[in-house]
């Protein structure tokens, strides 16, 4: 919204700050953090007030969960997204369609989660939200739509294509069979996130991390200069990713300033499936969609390990981990909480690097 004051520029005056992506990231990012500042504690008051019993705690979890995390209020995402909404309608081209796409996916799917926590909660039972089959079918459709429409946006020799990491000349042509490899990869990066978000702080700064790693790869894609010398695919209008980006992570810091162990509250699926979708639509529409499975490893070894967990256990009735997602695993074998996510964090870091690194190898 706050672009068109560039309008009011004659070329070097403070109004000309606004034509600048990189200003207006900025802008967006402490836009965000200061809307997590300003209302987490508001948040958390109402939903202690509106949830008696707080985010139901799985029975067969690590057995020091009901006693640490019993009562502690769900549905934390809504800050999260009410600041990426308020940063990116402020600071970010609203004539843009790939802010528009990612904003409508990330919304969509926080409804869906909203959805699923409101009725854990109604029923206090961690087992008691909307049906998986249900889930999926709204995630897809929504995955389904969001697909066409960036394929509509994507330039003529990129449509339909799927990009490989370090081989820069190498492009399968998908046709349409593109929006089914582009759902699963916003209805896979949606899941594989919730299933991450079970210990206090855990999903949220891997998501940070790879948010700003995207943010980052989508200016350099949406700019003709870095992609000559990066010899990657330019996709026109990515750039202004980095400002829903900035916007995110400026909300992620707010929320895990009452997040941090011992949490305050809780994300709930309302702002795990909301940012994992983001982090897919971000992914699909700068062309980059393989390069998010390394950025966003964390979140894949934690949906394998549930996977292979069920698969293996349906197979042969043993188990493979003492319990899944892998980070249950670790707690079991003695690990104290913040070993796990502090090191889940650095794992994270190592990996956006990675991804990072593919832009220049090739």
């Amino acid at each position: 919204m706050l672009y068109w004051l560039a309008e009011l520029s004659d070329g070097g005056d403070f109004f000309n700050l606004f034509r600048y992506i990189t200003f207006r990231a900025g802008a967006a990012f402490f836009t965000a953090l200061i809307f997590g500042f300003l209302f987490g504690r508001p948040l958390i008051n109402l939903l202690k007030r509106r949830q008696k019993n707080g985010q139901p705690i799985r029975a067969d979890g690590p057995e020091g969960h009901v006693l640490t995390k019993a009562g502690t209020p769900t549905m934390g995402g809504a800050l999260i997204l009410g600041a990426i909404t308020v940063s990116t309608l402020l600071w970010a081209r609203l004539d843009n369609g790939f802010v528009l796409v990612v904003l409508g996916v990330t919304l969509s799917y926080g409804l869906i989660g909203f959805a699923d926590d409101y009725s854990k909660i109604a029923k206090n039972d961690n087992y008691s939200g909307l049906s998986g089959k249900l889930r999926l079918t709204l995630e897809g459709i929504i995955a389904l739509a969001a697909s066409y429409v960036i394929m509509t946006l994507h330039p003529a020799e990129l449509t339909g294509q799927l990009a490989f990491p370090v081989f820069k000349d190498l492009l399968l042509n998908l046709g349409l069979f593109f929006l089914p490899v582009a759902a699963f990869v916003m209805v896979g990066a949606a899941n594989a996130v919730n299933l991450t978000d079970g210990l206090d702080g855990l999903a949220i700064m891997p998501v940070m991390i790879a948010a700003g790693t995207l943010g980052a790869i989508a200016y350099a894609v949406g700019r003709v200069d870095f992609t000559e010398y990066l010899d990657v695919h330019y996709v026109p209008g990515t750039g202004e990713l980095l400002v829903f980006a900035a916007g995110l992570i400026g909300g992620g810091l707010g929320f895990l300033w009452y997040n941090a162990p011992p949490a305050a509250v809780f994300m709930g699926d309302t702002g795990s499936l909301a940012l994992g979708g983001a982090l897919g639509a971000i992914a699909v529409s700068m062309k980059h969609e393989l390069v998010l499975g390394i950025v966003g490893g964390l979140f894949v070894v934690e949906a394998l390990s549930v996977i292979i967990q069920v698969l293996y256990f349906k197979r042969t009735g043993k188990r493979v981990f003492l319990m899944a997602p892998i980070h249950h695993h670790f707690e079991k074998r003695g690990w104290a909480e913040p070993q796990i996510v502090i090191r889940f964090w650095i794992i994270s870091l190592i990996l956006a690097l990675v991804g990072l690194a593919t832009l220049k190898l090739r």
